[in-house]
């Protein structure tokens, strides 16, 4: 297998998204708590919607990257998942839900949050529920010498072995940088490098619950997910229609 074979957005979210697993029990919870089917809003190939469904929910995945659905429906073999492609800042999928979520910081990528709210409030049946993820605070870091980074993830595929390495946490004045380098190694021992960056808007949860009243939610306590050795702690909004 070449690397023109290898999906690049598949293999990069899979191997910086696909490993985490410390907001699975939440989302569970939720949908087991809330009726009707659920809304993954930024699902990629998965992560969420696959643990879902395997749950025995009816899940509608969306997401802007047909590839990122491409892959994850092919994971869904056999379960009760329909995948979309669509923007998250403005959709119109001609049904409700009785939850819809937004998991890890896909909240914060987006350029204007307003939009979605929108959509993600007439999507909804009344009384039914949005919970939106951010991340906690990263610790900046930059210009630190190799053995002081933190660990790569990293993943396999037709032979290859990828990794991407954080480099640098920037803040900045209304996001947090984070920088990185992505590493594809060829079965054959070849080494290719590339730099990636992804800025995360800076948002509160009491910001985003002022944002929600105002597009007609009632705001209900926020859920807390616990670090990991891994991963940063996220706050979960809870935004009732």
């Amino acid at each position: 297998m070449s690397a023109t074979t290898l999906s690049a957005l598949v293999v990069w979210h899979d191997v910086e998204c696909g490993s985490y697993r410390a907001d699975l029990p939440l989302w569970l919870e939720l949908a087991a708590a809330e009726r009707g089917p659920v809304l993954d809003v930024g699902a990629g190939t998965g992560r969420v919607a696959l643990a879902l469904a395997r749950a025995g929910h009816d899940v509608v995945a969306l997401d802007r990257e047909p590839a990122l659905l491409d892959a994850l429906a092919r994971r869904a073999a056999g379960l009760r998942v329909e995948t979309v492609a669509a923007d998250a800042g403005g959709f119109d999928l001609g049904r409700r839900f009785g939850l819809a979520i937004v998991p890890m910081q896909t909240i914060q990528l987006l350029p204007a949050r307003a939009g979605f709210l929108a959509s993600a409030r007439r999507h909804l049946e009344r009384g039914g529920l949005l919970a939106i993820a951010i991340s906690g605070a990263l610790e900046a870091f930059g210009e630190l010498d190799g053995e002081l980074l933190p660990d790569p993830d990293v993943g396999t595929a037709g032979g290859w072995r990828f990794e991407s390495q954080p480099t640098a946490v920037r803040a900045l004045p209304h996001a947090t940088r984070i920088e990185r380098v992505r590493r594809a190694v060829s079965p054959e021992g070849a080494l290719s490098e590339e730099d990636d960056t992804l800025e995360l808007a800076h948002v509160t949860v009491a910001e985003l619950e002022a944002e929600g009243r105002a597009a007609g939610f009632a705001p209900e306590p926020a859920r807390h997910i616990e670090a990991t050795a891994e991963h940063v702690g996220a706050e979960v909004v809870l935004l009732r229609a």
